[in-house]
């Protein structure tokens, strides 16, 4: 009998509940083919409250091999040889951000035999902005577009997408790095937004902005310390809004290349608003514009 090699044996797999974002669902917008927003069910899967993690060299390997969709990759710190390039290779070549980290992590998230390697599942498929940019154009649309520069709390992010959608945003634009993970609490928080919002996540926030302005489209930042009020603004033209982390705002690399900055006027003696309700302002604000143009 051939022998089996149980290296690779995990813990048993926890069947995913029956949520929406288990089933393939079809995109509102049909200019995206709808399988893209297949998720592939991945060979070893352990579902925890918020996220969707499989571990082990061949299936996290295989998985992305195949096309499943990763919001990122962990590797044992220290690796070396030919797995830990073809690991690095693959991430690069799918554009899956790849963390190094020690071994006591990846035990805490696994409980188990991660065998130095941790693969987050995506929930949603990330596009990209030059590939969605010239579809808005397409259909005859005013662009308005969403970018947050280092949100870092789940729901926060949840709720931002949630005045996005409603406001008639057209994408959500993340950073591949240094933001919130879009898990199942931010679904939650988003009351499904998210599944219907195109999600654009961009190695270079700086670089996002740039390819924004060469394509017509007037890039505005939130800033505190403004001396111009939102109100004064027109955002009948193409737009895109940049919001910053809750304790440090938007990152001076970004302000210093934006058209202009706005603050939102307050009355009260409380620092600011949150960053979900001061997306909500100034989406609202767009779309007035909008309905009243």
């Amino acid at each position: 009998m051939r022998k089996v090699n149980r290296s690779c044996t995990f813990r048993k797999s926890i069947p995913l509940p029956h949520t929406h974002f288990q089933k393939p669902f079809v995109p509102s917008r049909p200019d995206f083919p709808i399988s893209n927003f297949l998720i592939s069910n991945p060979p070893i899967l352990k579902q925890s409250k918020t996220t969707n993690i499989i571990f082990g060299r061949h299936p996290v390997v295989d998985a992305i091999r195949s096309g499943s969709h990763f919001d990122k990759v962990f590797i044992q710190r220290g690796t070396v040889g030919d797995f830990e390039k073809e690991v690095r290779h693959l991430c690069r070549e799918h554009e899956i951000p790849l963390q190094y980290v020690p071994k006591e992590k990846l035990s805490k998230i696994t409980g188990g035999n991660h065998q130095g390697i941790i693969g987050y599942l995506a929930l949603l498929t990330y596009y990209r902005l030059e590939d969605v940019v010239p579809m808005i154009y397409e259909k005859g649309e005013t662009p308005l577009i969403l970018l947050l520069d280092r949100v870092t709390d789940v729901r926060n992010l949840g709720a931002i997408a949630r005045s996005a959608e409603v406001c008639g945003a057209h994408a959500l634009v993340v950073p591949k790095t240094g933001s919130a993970l879009i898990n199942a609490d931010a679904l939650k928080t988003s009351a499904g937004a998210l599944t219907r919002l195109t999600v654009c996540r961009e190695g270079s926030l700086v670089s996002a902005v740039e390819y924004l302005q060469n394509a017509g489209v007037q890039v505005f930042a939130s800033d505190l310390h403004a001396q111009k009020h939102i109100f004064e603004f027109d955002f009948t033209a193409p737009t895109a809004l940049i919001v910053g982390s809750e304790d440090e705002g938007v990152a001076p690399a970004l302000l210093s290349r934006v058209n202009e900055r706005f603050s939102i006027p307050q009355k009260g003696e409380t620092d600011s608003f949150n960053v979900s309700v001061a997306s909500g302002i100034m989406l609202y604000e767009v779309l007035r514009q909008r309905f009243e143009g």
